[in-house]
């Protein structure tokens, strides 16, 4: 009780306003917090080296120039919980009485007394999982990187666990997930990355505690408190139920309600806060995955870093990762590691992750979004109701982030089944085609003084870890991004123009172009661009055929 005070009091100052997954935080949670779980490091030491396991040795960090070179990544969303087809976080709400999912799940499986998530793992088999055939693809259509989620929230490892029994291979499918994207990444020349989500699993099943309160199973409890001594003679004989489901400890501060998580996600308001042997699990699992897999990316679900500042475990995998990393490079670090809600001191450590949103400004660190297509986890809804982004968005979005310095991360989520379906696929090919064509404006490229203008400059404002995306104007034709690259300044015009641009940064009055133009040319066509620049604007004449209605790229050579 003592420990979880403390905690408490040091939350103080980043204290929610809860409003739902887009919680506003008034404060990046601070460096100068004092963790009280300290976490062993005697079956997996911190690898020695350049990084101590402090936020001030953190920022001898630098980010990799491969990074801020590749743009585009690509991320398999791909678990147990894609087995329902049914959307995101289905693993916490099958438990949520009358909810949504929790009625697919009765109808499709039996109530949740009966037939728990655990069940879920048992029946999922990844029947048709080729991992080199979906990342080829995605390198086919302009992925620079590739990541695999190698656990959710849901607390099963999706690779070879030296420290989680309900893992991909002892469990459900008997494969490698994680391994098989490894070796698949590695020979397609694609650095390698791993999200981690599992932090929160202590908090995530909590709502599996309960029972219905009405029905004919009223009061008869989940399977959240399962012990391994109930399996004998079950599927999960010899398998722990406390190993996945975490919950042996007193629940959080209004729990059953299945949105108070929101509001708790930085272990205060109310929250449960985990114990030593949960901290050191989970500190042990990452280090093992890391050292197993050696990626090159890790994307931490977390504010700052995971079970920051309850724990340590965080700061000891960050400074794990980059000694390892530089250990497998001669010394040289390209090892990067993502969290949310950064302070810009952490952005020094660690690179900046918006989810589901874009700064609206050019950050001076290099940053990510990562967003879907969909949803995180696979959803037929989505499928029939023909709600996938299109590779339009995808584009016009990617320009609008590659203009601010910052890199896309795109899930494309996979089925239970381990396969991706067609409309999936015609998304992708939407996007290699307008890629095949035009991504010099993208690759190896840094912003220009200004990333654009027009009508959807001013964005919209972020929402705790990101949450803007869609909330500010649409693109159009008026609106321009800028990238550059040598003695190329690529304009790229986010629609189809119906009449001449008029390109206002680029007149000579704002001196923002301090070079002469030699020339523009239109990728993509082999038609003549018809300019001239005055003192109010840089005025492009709209060619007769356009090579695409997604985003015009305008390669404007200046001198040397």
């Amino acid at each position: 009780m003592k420990n979880k005070l403390r905690v408490l009091i040091l939350l103080g100052a980043a204290a929610f306003a809860n409003c739902g997954r887009g919680q506003i935080l008034a404060d990046p949670i601070p460096e100068t917090a004092v963790p009280t779980v300290i976490v062993s490091t005697t079956n997996e030491p911190v690898t020695p080296g350049k990084f101590q396991p402090t936020w001030d040795s953190l920022h001898q960090y630098q980010c990799p120039d491969w990074f801020r070179n590749a743009k585009f990544g690509i991320w398999a969303c791909f678990g147990p919980q894609n087995v329902p087809e049914d959307g995101d976080w289905y693993a916490r709400n099958m438990y949520v009485e009358g909810s949504r999912q929790n009625k697919y799940h009765v109808a499709h499986y039996g109530p949740p007394s009966q037939f728990g998530f655990k069940d879920i793992i048992h029946i999922w088999k990844a029947e048709n999982f080729d991992a080199e055939k979906l990342v080829a693809l995605y390198k086919k259509v302009g992925a620079q990187y590739f990541f695999v989620m190698a656990n959710h929230h849901d607390n099963f490892d999706m690779y070879d666990s030296k420290y989680q029994p309900w893992n991909s291979v002892k469990v459900g499918p008997h494969k490698d997930i994680v391994g098989d994207f490894a070796k698949a990444a590695h020979a397609q020349g694609l650095p390698f990355g791993v999200s981690v989500h599992a932090a929160h699993a202590w908090s995530f099943y909590e709502i599996a505690q309960s029972a219905d309160k009405t029905g004919p199973l009223a009061d008869v409890p989940y399977d959240g408190k399962l012990t391994k001594a109930e399996g004998q003679a079950k599927w999960w004989d010899g398998l722990d139920p406390q190993e996945l489901y975490v919950q042996n400890h007193t629940p959080g501060l209004n729990f059953s309600n299945a949105g108070a998580i929101h509001g708790q996600w930085n272990w205060e308001n109310g929250a449960s806060i985990p114990d030593q042997a949960y901290c050191d699990k989970f500190y042990n699992r990452t280090i093992d995955l890391v050292h197993k897999y050696k990626p090159d990316l890790i994307y931490f679900d977390d504010d700052a870093l995971p079970l920051w500042p309850v724990s340590d475990a965080g700061l000891k995998i960050a400074a794990d990762f980059y000694n390892f990393n530089m250990q497998q490079h001669d010394g040289k670090l390209e090892a990067v590691l993502f969290g949310k809600m950064l302070s810009e001191s952490q952005q020094k450590c660690i690179v900046r992750d918006i989810e589901r949103g874009a700064a609206n400004t050019i950050e001076p660190q290099p940053w990510q979004t990562d967003t879907c297509i969909g949803n995180w986890h696979y959803d037929r809804s989505l499928y029939t109701k023909n709600r996938y982004k299109t590779a339009k968005t995808v584009i016009q979005m990617l320009c609008d982030i590659v203009s601010k310095n910052g890199d896309l991360l795109l899930n494309i989520p996979v089925r239970g089944d381990g396969t991706i379906d067609d409309k999936e696929q015609a998304v992708l090919a939407g996007i290699g085609a307008w890629m095949d064509v035009n991504k010099e404006c993208i690759f190896d490229t840094r912003p220009w003084k200004v990333f654009g203008e027009g009508p959807a400059s001013e964005g919209a404002a972020l929402s705790a870890q990101g949450f803007n995306e869609g909330k500010g104007k649409p693109f159009t034709a008026a609106d321009v991004r800028f990238t550059t690259k040598g003695n190329a300044l690529y304009a790229i015009v986010l629609g189809k123009p119906q009449q001449d641009l008029q390109i206002k940064s680029l007149g000579t009055v704002t001196k923002l172009l301090d070079k002469h133009i030699v020339g523009i040319t239109l990728l993509g066509s082999d038609e003549k661009v018809h300019w001239s620049q005055a003192a109010d604007a840089l005025t492009l004449k709209v060619p007769e055929k356009m090579p695409n209605d997604i985003a015009l790229v305008f390669k404007i050579q200046t001198s040397k």
